[in-house]
């Protein structure tokens, strides 16, 4: 497994993975209608301009299995002035849950908070249905900071958890 940032060439692959993702997780937060349409076509537009065209306050890296990306983490750098980077979007494939890919991409993104901003810490949102990612932010070391609700392409709103690391450094461990 190789762990890279993210090319424009691969956003394709990523939007095909993040609606893989939002299809097989997401579903019950986000209208059926939402997810059973083009959400793919939806993902490609937003992966193809953050990668084409990539912000210096922002990285993405992939998890590459011998040429296919089975898995990505998307950071904002500085995003929040008391919770620091943003960990906008980590998503594995189905076939490759609990597998390590996902600690590795938290690990990677951790060493790019530190390495960018670091005396900030790191945070992201959680769908308050999705336990099973509750979990492994918190056997990561995360601590369920605020609730909220979430503001999804398809303009619902739900229910949503901020998860976070003051000290990131606990996530190279």
């Amino acid at each position: 497994m190789e762990y890279r940032h993210a090319t424009a060439q691969d956003a394709p692959a990523i939007a095909t993975l993040h609606a893989e993702s939002w299809r097989q997780n997401y579903r019950g937060a986000f209208s059926d209608a939402f997810l059973d349409g083009d959400v793919h076509t939806d993902r490609m537009t937003v992966w193809t301009s953050r990668l084409s065209a990539p912000e210096s306050t922002e990285r993405t890296i992939v998890a590459d299995n011998n040429g296919e990306v089975v898995g990505f983490a998307h950071t904002v750098f500085d995003d929040d002035p008391t919770w620091g980077a943003l960990l906008d979007n980590l998503h594995v494939a189905g076939s490759e849950k609990r597998s390590g890919i996902g600690r590795h991409l938290m690990a990677r993104t951790a060493e790019g908070v530190l390495e960018q901003t670091p005396t900030t810490g790191l945070y992201l949102w959680v769908l308050a249905q999705n336990v099973a990612a509750q979990a492994f932010y918190g056997a990561l070391g995360g601590t369920c900071v605020e609730r909220g609700f979430g503001c999804p392409p398809d303009g619902g709103r739900p229910p949503r958890l901020r998860y976070a690391w003051p000290d990131p450094s606990v996530l190279l461990a």
